[in-house]
């Protein structure tokens, strides 16, 4: 028997129980794959939501998300490993660790901001969004949006295709 979707319990009647394996995708040919698999569960993306927030160190993040300290460690040792942020010491005794954005993971903000426009236009339903975005210079509301950085217009999937190269056969 497998183990219930999203967990590596089975249901309670079950003594023969899989527990269910994470398949990596971190040397797979496709863009889309090794993203998902760098992000690859629901508290990556909210750690790296509370780094934008500005929220930079352990406490505070632990705080913030109500994350267990075991969770949020494990995903920061990840994040240290995959050179998306930089961290140091700022206090001996009890030592204390605060976290930096590298470059690579500033980057992900694109991601995050193309998560909030899809939740924003799709997943509240009419009820009311606590928190918006906003240019801080002009105080207006931003919406983010895809766009082709060769000519500046938004992404359509009416008028993207996919190209592969063909690989030489063996």
């Amino acid at each position: 028997m497998r183990a219930l979707p999203g967990t590596n319990t089975c249901p309670p009647a079950s003594r023969l129980c899989e527990p269910m394996r994470r398949t990596r995708f971190d040397n797979a040919s496709c863009p889309i794959a090794r993203t998902s698999d760098l992000l690859g569960d629901w508290w990556t993306p909210l750690i790296l939501r509370e780094f934008f927030y500005g929220r930079h160190r352990f406490e505070e993040l632990a705080e913030s998300l109500e994350i267990s300290r075991a969770v949020l460690t494990q995903r920061l040792k990840r994040f240290e490993a995959e050179g998306l942020v930089q961290s140091r010491q700022y206090q001996e005794n009890p030592p204390r660790r605060e976290y930096r954005l590298t470059e690579k993971g500033r980057d992900l903000w694109s991601v995050l901001a193309a998560m909030w426009r899809f939740g924003e236009d799709w997943l509240f339903d009419g009820e009311p969004i606590e928190a918006e975005l906003f240019n801080p210079e002009t105080g207006e509301t931003i919406h983010p949006t895809m766009v082709d950085a060769n000519t500046g217009e938004p992404l359509d999937i009416r008028s993207t295709r996919l190209r592969t190269p063909k690989v030489p056969k063996r």
